[in-house]
């Protein structure tokens, strides 16, 4: 297409003032599905071919997942198209997602003529009303003029703050409106709008204070470092503080797994260390993270010793479910450094023997058997462990929900920020395959795995197809073991061993993975384990790795439900 001088004036469709928007925010890849209320802006689609590459997934949700993928790997707005009715509702589960784990999104529907609005004509749904819940802001546009404005302030408020999906809703009459064009104009502020709150330097010398004086303080690292673009911040502050390092699931990758400092995760799965002495810490320093229920178990009996400094940039999060004696409100990119600045260079060493005598136990009692099992079946986390090996932390790691997600987080090594991507808040089983294939164009040159198990691989399969027409290079690692695997555990361990609708039959993947294409094997024996994954990061193209795992094989450690975060086990005898 001729490149439009955005200087002058010039008649534009609304369709068209869409994506001239994209182009102005640096978007290069859309993600979407077309369907009737939307045709108008896919018809204009085909004159920008080579400004913007529109990937066609086999499902709307599909959709959000893949530019969820590319956002949380490039630190972009992932961008999604969908038609009205059944095409906007499929977005749900992945606006819910990506509201929760704040992932920047813009998603444009498609919605009938106006006249039409509230008339229940074909594929009408009230779109607003829906979702709402699970949007950080929606806007339905009904005449083209507004187009410019609220595109700009859809992407402003996507990415700025707490970032978090947007979606507009433009009626088939606003796409083919024909307007004058002025130009696109990004927006950098909105009345009423502060995302990025001023810090309070005096609650930052009060922080700076107990940290200096604190005997045992923990840090637990959030995904708001790397929401924040403050990775660098983050490792100064650590290491001129000395403090032992933790994360959680989505914080995961913020420091290098393999830091001096790194004591590993938080949580229910989490390493026994890291939740045992947070109820042992005198000052327990929470940064970008929102203390949710997976991570400090029973509530009432939270690290109660300790004084609490809670760095966020979202006021809703302060005291929501943990007290802060000093919050530090602010984007922790600006707020690090400033605390950073008046800590004490200290190394905390004999604190940080803690950690490493409650490794050793979890190490000698559970973790050597997990990763070199002599015998029996093989386990998910030998798997990850040489997996690893071969990857030398280099590479994106996507995961899905169960089982294999905690043996992944466990066990892989991260040596950069934003490899880790996996469904965190909502749990979204189906999020990994589509997710991969977002995240193969995010353009970073590392090699995207998409770690799943059997149950979630069910629930986005047809996105084969997907990678059967562009040819991103995603390796999928099927994990295995025929069981819907973290229901089946709780069912085992808190229901008496009453396994109900968690006995789940699969299709031969690899033959299902070649009706599409791509090329792939199984693995059941452990001798044939590393060349099978060796053959798989090797292949020049997308590959599926089967492989058959323990089926009653449980996840350790784990907070029992209802307990403490000093009360994890590192086995089924409790």
């Amino acid at each position: 297409m001729e490149h439009l001088n955005r200087s002058n004036e010039t008649e534009l469709s609304g369709s068209r003032i869409i994506l001239e928007a994209f182009i102005q925010e640096g978007v290069k890849t859309v993600f979407g599905y077309p369907g009737g209320a939307i045709i108008p802006i896919y018809d204009a689609l085909y004159d920008y071919k080579e400004q913007l590459e529109h990937i066609l997934v086999r499902h709307e949700q599909a959709a959000v997942h893949a530019a969820q993928g590319l956002a949380r790997v490039s630190g972009e707005v992932g961008v999604v198209l969908a038609t009205s009715g059944p095409g906007a509702t499929n977005l749900v589960t992945g606006l819910a997602d990506a509201l929760l784990d704040n992932t920047p999104l813009v998603c444009i529907t498609g919605q009938v003529f106006e006249h039409l609005l509230g008339t229940d004509a074909f594929q009408e749904i009230d779109v607003m009303n829906i979702t709402s819940p699970v949007t950080k802001w929606n806007y339905q546009v009904t005449d083209a003029h507004e187009l410019p404005e609220v595109l700009a302030k859809a992407f402003y408020i996507a990415k700025s703050g707490r970032p978090g999906p947007v979606l507009i809703d433009v009626t088939k009459n606003a796409q083919l409106q024909h307007i004058l064009f002025r130009g696109y104009s990004p927006c950098y502020s909105l009345r009423s709008y502060n995302p990025d709150p001023r810090p309070d330097m005096g609650n930052i010398e009060k922080a700076a204070a107990l940290i200096n004086y604190a005997e045992k303080p923990f840090v637990i690292a959030g995904q708001g470092i790397m929401l924040g673009k403050a990775e660098k911040e983050f490792l100064n502050f650590a290491e001129k503080s000395g403090i032992p390092v933790a994360w959680t699931v989505l914080g995961m990758s913020a420091i290098p797994t393999d830091h001096p400092q790194a004591v590993g995760m938080v949580g229910m799965h989490g390493n026994y260390g890291p939740n045992v002495l947070t109820n042992e810490c005198d000052v327990l320093i929470a940064v970008g993270m929102r203390f949710d229920d997976r991570v400090t178990g029973r509530l009432d009996q939270y690290a109660k010793q300790a004084k609490i400094i809670h760095l966020d940039i979202d006021k809703a999060e302060i005291d929501k479910n943990v007290k802060a004696d000093i919050p530090i409100l602010g984007n922790c990119k600006e707020t690090l450094p400033l605390l950073t600045d008046l800590i004490r260079k200290r190394d905390h060493s004999e604190w940080h023997k803690k950690f490493t005598y409650c490794f050793e136990i979890e190490d000698s009692t559970l973790i050597r058997k997990e990763l070199y099992p002599l015998e029996g079946e093989i386990t998910m986390g030998e798997v990850i462990r040489r997996l690893n090996e071969i990857t030398e932390g280099e590479a994106v790691i996507v995961t899905d929900v169960g089982q294999h997600q905690m043996a992944t987080c466990r066990y892989s090594g991260f040596k950069h920020s934003r490899t880790n991507v996996t469904s965190g808040g909502l749990g979204t089983m189906g999020f990994c395959l589509p997710a991969a294939i977002g995240a193969s164009y995010a353009q970073t040159g590392r090699k995207v795995i998409a770690v799943m198990g059997d149950g979630g691989a069910q629930m986005n399969i047809q996105e084969l197809g997907t990678i059967m027409q562009y040819r991103p290079d995603v390796k999928i690692l099927i994990l295995n073991n025929c069981y819907l695997g973290m229901v089946r555990q709780w069912q085992e361990l808190f229901h008496e061993e009453r396994y109900s609708s968690v006995d789940i039959q699969s299709p031969d993947f690899v033959q299902v993975a070649r009706g599409y294409g791509i090329e792939g094997c199984r693995v059941s024996e452990r001798e044939d384990l590393e060349t099978a994954l060796h053959t798989m990061l090797d292949y020049n193209g997308a590959f599926l790795l089967e492989v058959m795992t323990g089926k009653e094989h449980n996840v350790f450690p784990m907070i029992p439900q209802g307990k403490s975060v000093s009360e994890i086990v590192l086995n089924n005898k409790f």
